[in-house]
């Protein structure tokens, strides 16, 4: 049974580093992102935030130590890392993972490695979402500010979450102290030779970049995890690249076939991808509608998940109800 963390009023929120720190010069992110949760959401920092050298905020042990350490501190009720990086797989080996208390964690990008690691190996719903120096400015849209709702949810609940009706196709320079994103295309979810689609599964995923590296590791047991968990309930993956190559994209997802990840699959959903090149010819659509041939179950794209905001708050376990239909979609996530 997935075990779901509840956040109570008035949590406290812990800010730590697994990934990559804050350069010096950008330290004044956390100074806004204060103002806005600050008095009635206290930010409890750990010393990794401030810190970034050679593709990470430290060490990773002195990265596990703190995250570990603001798991198990009662006083922290979630954790939300400053943004993504790049190593947060040497982590993985020194979480305490039979110590992890039901707390929610919510991150994207290489914090997604931290996240699906932790849901397989514990069966507690992790939250792959908006990072925290992108809750700073002082209006938010409607889809990002969804995420305290989600979080809020109680066990037995459930949540529905809308496409948002614009994205930000590259990052500008809003003004911080208004709205951090600044979109300028129209949402648009598609489907792989479908009009309409409605699935239903449980919800796992994260950026493809990092998490297709726990292929073949303990922190990657796909099949473990269905045993212990899901009775036989379908998968329904979330997935979104934010820099593979079109072939690169298509050789991981292969991989993951390979690995059985998309065994007793429902459906694929991936997020928007910045990603605008071909590889000799080869796109990205070329890549989803392979992998529709190779499958023969639905796949939506272009959904709002990962590098191109604002992005829907998917919960790691929960039970995920999926509609597409005439470029939009609805996810509603049951918390059972």
């Amino acid at each position: 049974m997935i075990k779901y963390p509840i956040l109570n009023d008035n949590f406290k929120i812990g800010v730590t580093a697994p990934s990559s720190g804050i350069d010096s010069n950008l330290h004044h992110l956390i100074d806004s992102v204060r103002k806005k949760f600050e008095p009635e959401n206290p930010l409890i920092i750990g010393d990794t935030t401030f810190s970034q050298h050679k593709a990470k905020s430290a060490d990773a042990k002195t990265r596990a130590n703190e995250l570990n350490e603001f798991l198990q501190n009662d006083s922290i009720d979630i954790i939300i890392p400053p943004w993504g990086g790049e190593l947060a797989i040497e982590v993985l080996d020194k979480i305490d993972y039979v110590n992890i208390p039901s707390k929610w964690i919510l991150g994207y990008s290489d914090i997604s490695t931290i996240l699906l690691a932790i849901t397989l190996k514990t069966g507690i719903a992790t939250a792959h979402g908006t990072n925290l120096v992108d809750l700073r400015g002082k209006f938010s849209d409607t889809t990002t500010v969804k995420w305290l709702t989600v979080l809020n949810t109680k066990p037995g609940d459930e949540v529905v979450q809308y496409s948002s009706k614009m994205f930000q196709s590259k990052w500008g320079h809003a003004n911080p102290s208004d709205y951090v994103y600044n979109f300028d295309k129209k949402t648009e979810w598609k489907a792989v030779n479908s009009q309409y689609i409605k699935i239903e599964g449980r919800l796992l995923g994260g950026c493809i970049d990092v998490i297709r590296h726990l292929v073949g590791t303990p922190y990657g047991d796909v099949t473990q995890f269905r045993d212990d968990y899901l009775e036989g309930e379908p998968v329904i993956w979330y997935l979104e690249n934010c820099e593979l190559s079109p072939a690169d994209f298509r050789r991981s997802l292969v991989q993951l076939k390979y690995a059985g990840w998309f065994d007793n699959c429902a459906g694929i959903l991936f997020g928007r991808t910045p990603v605008n090149f071909d590889s000799n010819g080869y796109t990205i659509e070329d890549v989803y509608q392979d992998l529709f041939n190779d499958l023969e179950i639905p796949i939506i794209y272009d959904i709002d998940c990962g590098h191109q905001p604002p992005q829907i708050t998917l919960i790691n376990g929960a039970y995920g109800i999926v509609e597409f239909e005439d470029g939009k979609g609805i996810i509603t996530q049951k918390f059972i």
